[in-house]
């Protein structure tokens, strides 16, 4: 077994590169500075490493920290230079799966056949983004959520190609820098988290496309019931806490009932369709000036510093 001094020994001699300058890249790559780790942020963009320092303090600003872990990032535009001797390369570049197979493409031929490539896709499968691709076995998923220095989740996600030593060590290195990694045994389409929350979405968005509701009553519905529960009670936890008995009753009603539709339902559509997108243009099901969706996005991260600093979010128990 390895001891903690050993593995901080290896992780703090290792090098990771990071792939895409965006907010992801940036908050992943800032995850293992603060652990000391020397990370490259690599982009072929040069707004995108102009800019991808500034991201990163002030993502240590909102947080209260100093800018001490900026000396363990660099920003590069190599690629195949850089990875040529990393020791883990995680891919955060557009959800495109033709940019992500070229890049891979290109990883799987410049990194060491030691290094892990890991892909931080939310939903593609990983066997789509390594189809055709030699030494398929170090590609894995990590799909990290945002903000990624605030967020412990990252799904570890195993290929029927990928390696269980890959997925294992991924995750001892997440373990190190503080995430809370899981195994994703089966490469479905969105993993675990993603498809959970989405299938919230689809019911949400169907009732408010049924005239069950208007936008604000699911927003305020979730928030005042079972959302309130969910940090410290997730679902199969609370299946358990009510009888298993009693959840097999109530989904022999209501399960029928609930939306299956296999696409968007026809009001997302329209809303997008009349450029309706949200906050970034003013509307979507609810109306935002710049001053109230700034509201939700600081009161958002506040609310992630608050519940970090509790054991709750990271309990499995």
């Amino acid at each position: 077994m390895t001891s903690k001094s050993e593995s901080e020994s290896r992780y703090l001699s290792a090098k990771i590169v990071v792939v895409g300058a965006g907010l992801m890249g940036c908050g992943i790559a800032q995850v293992f500075a603060q652990k000391g780790i020397s990370t490259v942020i690599c982009d072929p963009v040069e707004e995108a490493r102009n800019t991808a320092l500034d991201k990163i303090r002030a993502n240590l600003d909102l947080q209260g920290l100093n800018h001490a872990c900026l000396e363990c990032i660099r920003i590069a535009d190599d690629l195949a230079s850089e990875v040529s001797n990393a020791n883990f390369v995680i891919e955060a570049a557009p959800e495109k799966l033709p940019i992500k197979q070229k890049i891979f493409a290109e990883l799987v031929v410049a990194a060491p056949s030691s290094c892990i490539l890991a892909s931080n896709t939310s939903v593609i499968p990983i066997r789509d983004i390594a189809a055709g691709l030699k030494t398929a076995e170090r590609i894995i998923g990590t799909h990290w959520w945002n903000p990624p220095y605030l967020v412990p989740l990252v799904e570890v996600v195993q290929s029927d190609r990928s390696s269980e030593t890959c997925v294992l060590n991924m995750m001892a290195l997440l373990d190190y820098v503080g995430k809370k990694p899981i195994h994703v045994k089966k490469d479905v389409t969105g993993f675990v988290a993603n498809r959970m929350q989405h299938a919230l979405w689809r019911e949400a968005v169907a009732l408010i496309n049924d005239g069950v509701c208007d936008p604000v009553t699911i927003d305020v519905a979730v928030k005042n019931s079972f959302g309130m529960r969910l940090p410290v009670l997730g679902p199969i936890e609370n299946a358990d806490l009510v009888g298993l008995d009693l959840t097999q009753d109530i989904h022999s009603v209501v399960l029928e009932d609930l939306n299956a539709d296999r696409g968007p339902a026809r009001v997302l559509i329209n809303k997008v369709d009349a450029g309706e997108l949200g906050m970034k243009t003013g509307s979507g099901f609810r109306n935002w000036t710049p001053e109230q969706a700034d509201s939700v996005r600081k009161n958002l991260i506040q609310y992630l510093l608050k519940v970090t600093e509790s054991p709750f979010p990271h309990s499995d128990n």
